[in-house]
């Protein structure tokens, strides 16, 4: 009687919104599987052993520490060392005054003079430009807490020189870019492909990612279809087509009607067409 009384309640208070009493199972005890019916069961869990995270560490210089001898007792024995590792890091600068050397050529009246080593051109070196561009980058620092912290370790450069540095010269980056795509592309015979939406400026988008086990490549274009696909896999270049055997075996598996195969065998064979040609091909052939 009492737990029909208590449905009927908690029905009532359900229809006018309200949750009713919950239902609490009780602890039951776990009951120990006699008969194991895989593998993974079977196996005997291993003991996890904690690595020592010194293993990886790089060590950069030693250093010996001398007890004073004055402490020790007279019959004090040198037992070896024991070795500590204490990570560290150095931030200073490393100013460089270059004295190029300078020659002047009458005959020729040319002036002739030393080069920057490789990487120093301006007024930066490498360093401090690999250092700038990683923590904008890859630690999301604003150019102003970028400035600030130049400032605080010695290093004087100005707003619209941080500015170009991590905005406009991109060429390197972008050449770099397609030589880590293009390679990976070239080592494996497949990659993974998946989309997700993007917006630019306000504008809807879609990011393509391209990887595999070797590398990942964002690229974004403005619209998903099959020829945004294939412009992404031809690294965003102006798209190329060609016609070899494999298209006739791709039209065939797909069930195309034998009159396109029989355009097609019109075109151009096992040569590369960029969009316009192929287009116009198509254009004449219809």
């Amino acid at each position: 009687m009492a737990s029909e009384n208590q449905r009927l309640k908690d029905e009532n208070n359900r229809l006018k919104g309200e949750q009713g009493k919950p239902e609490v199972k009780a602890n039951g005890a776990k009951k120990l599987k006699e008969n194991y019916s895989s593998e993974k069961e079977r196996k005997v869990p291993k003991k996890h052993i904690k690595s020592s995270k010194n293993a990886l560490v790089k060590v950069d210089r030693e250093k010996i520490l001398e007890y004073p001898e004055a402490e020790l007792p007279e019959d004090a024995e040198f037992k070896g060392y024991e070795e500590v590792i204490v990570q560290d890091i150095l931030l200073k600068t490393d100013n460089v005054l270059f004295r190029k050397q300078k020659y002047y050529s009458p005959s020729e009246k040319k002036t002739y003079v030393s080069p920057l080593p490789s990487g120093y051109d301006g007024e930066f070196g490498p360093g401090v430009k690999a250092l700038v561009i990683s923590l904008y980058y890859g630690g999301n620092m604003t150019q102003g807490k970028l400035l600030d912290f130049l400032s605080n370790i010695g290093i004087s450069m100005s707003a619209g020189y941080l500015s170009n540095l991590v905005v406009k010269k991109s060429l390197n980056f972008e050449s770099e870019f397609n030589e880590v795509y293009v390679s990976g592309l070239a080592s494996s015979p497949w990659q993974h492909l998946d989309q997700t939406s993007a917006r630019v400026k306000g504008i809807n988008h879609t990011t393509n990612i391209i990887c595999h086990h070797l590398y990942t490549v964002y690229s974004t274009t403005l619209r998903k279809d099959r020829l945004s696909v294939l412009g992404v896999l031809q690294n965003n270049q102006e798209l190329q087509f060609i016609v070899s055997p494999l298209t006739y075996l791709l039209l065939d598996k797909f069930n195309v009607p034998m009159k396109w195969s029989h355009q097609i065998q019109r075109l151009p064979q096992e040569i590369p067409l960029k969009s316009d040609d192929f287009n116009g091909s198509i254009s004449v052939m219809q």
